[in-house]
């Protein structure tokens, strides 16, 4: 098969290096993505040249950092197809954006007996969060649940909508299953009953070209380190007009417009919820990333994984014994899997002797897995970087970690 994206794989350094004597084999981007050297060379930039406080000097490094920082919330916003720059939060992460939203929706809109979804297939960082504000409000969670595909069962999610029902908060792709979740629909269901929609983007912006206001989600989120970029930086799309409405999420500079010992006036929207000075090296490391992506164009990207995951797919289930979680009819380039008279954890440790990052566990699905009574499963995951013969190396030392452990 060809592989149109090969000439992109020099751009990422860590990708040449060995492992116990092998070329390494990196199929672990579900947890985290490789930097390319673009991305790396923005952040290095930035603090040999720019490096100053934003919006707080009016000399020529701050204004200069300033305006690098807002330009950067300008890239994401048109990534992201928001209607306004207001719109962009950043934050350290997806989990960070949850926790935001989950904090302030819920001391403004949730009260004792209300309902938050979510379903099934979540990530820790789409539950907890919830849990907590639910256990605060005294409001209830309520869990849409999913076949045995791994598909969520939208009927039954329907019919968990009610008066009562404040927010439904989803994954668009459920990181231990691959599963494209059908979010759009989703969205219309709960608008017309009223309810709002948080979206975890944090598996779909790498994979996926994601336009906020063709889904008409009230928010979305994503973490840089998934898509290419640095760690520690994300981002929380809100609608103007909840950004607006709620109250801030943590205090400090920079979300103030006055402090008085008797009264604080807040800050207008994004800043009203970036309380203090901000990671701003990562912002820049994100915008860079998401121009490398657009550079190359996230439909190339999903076409290439698509192609990666069916080829893989097909070698793995040659291999007697195993067995593939999750198998959606519209999957992204992520292969759960486990095979017969062997644990995950021991697979990944095999694999990783012989140069090939895979991740192994829970995936932070802890209540997925024992719903389905599994002790955890290996997991491939791809990116625009990996090629087709990664994946024959992969199912070569696949191979050898079974027979060594029956």
């Amino acid at each position: 098969m060809i592989n149109e994206l090969i000439q992109y794989r020099s751009d990422f350094p860590v990708l040449q290096q060995k492992i116990n004597g092998n070329q390494l084999v990196y199929f672990d981007n579900a947890a985290s993505t490789q930097k390319p050297i673009q991305v790396i060379q923005c952040i290095s930039n930035y603090y040999q040249s720019t490096h100053a406080n934003v919006h707080r000097g009016n000399h020529y490094l701050s204004q200069k950092a300033t305006e690098q920082y807002e330009n950067a919330r300008k890239t994401v916003q048109h990534f992201l197809n928001a209607k306004s720059q207001n719109e962009i939060i950043f934050t350290r992460g997806t989990t960070e954006s949850i926790n935001l939203v989950a904090t302030v929706f819920g001391r403004m809109m949730i009260k004792a007996g209300d309902e938050i979804i979510v379903s099934a297939m979540e990530h820790h960082s789409n539950i907890v969060p919830w849990q907590i504000m639910a256990l605060e409000r005294g409001a209830v969670l309520k869990v849409a649940e999913i076949n045995t595909n791994g598909e969520l069962l939208v009927e039954h999610l329907q019919s968990l909508m009610s008066e009562k029902t404040k927010i439904i908060a989803l994954t668009h792709i459920s990181n231990t299953l691959g599963t494209i979740n059908p979010v759009k629909e989703i969205i219309k269901l709960a608008h017309q009953a009223n309810i709002a929609v948080l979206i975890d983007g944090a598996q779909a912006v790498p994979h996926l070209k994601v336009d906020v206001q063709e889904l008409d989600c009230d928010f979305y989120c994503f973490s840089g380190h998934k898509v290419y970029g640095p760690t520690g930086i994300g981002v929380l799309y809100g609608k103007e007009k909840w950004l607006e409405l709620l109250p801030p999420y943590q205090g400090g500079g920079e979300m103030i417009e006055s402090v008085s010992f008797e009264k604080t006036t807040y800050n207008r929207p994004p800043f009203k919820f970036e309380a203090g000075t901000p990671h701003i090296a990562g912002a820049l490391g994100l915008a860079e990333a998401l121009k490398y992506i657009n550079n190359i164009g996230v439909e190339k990207i999903a076409a290439h994984e698509n192609q990666l995951l069916h080829y893989t797919t097909e070698k793995l289930l040659n291999i007697q014994g195993a067995k593939i979680i999750g198998t959606a009819s519209h999957k992204a380039g992520v292969i759960s899997f486990l095979v017969d008279g062997t644990h995950p954890g021991d697979i990944g440790m095999l694999a990783d002797k012989m140069g090939v990052a895979i991740r192994t566990g829970n995936h932070c699905t802890e209540p997925l897995m024992r719903k389905w009574n599994l002790p955890g499963t290996a997991r491939a995951s791809f990116a625009l970087y990996n090629t087709f013969e990664e994946a024959d190396v992969f199912i070569n030392a696949l191979n050898k970690a079974v027979k060594m452990l029956r």
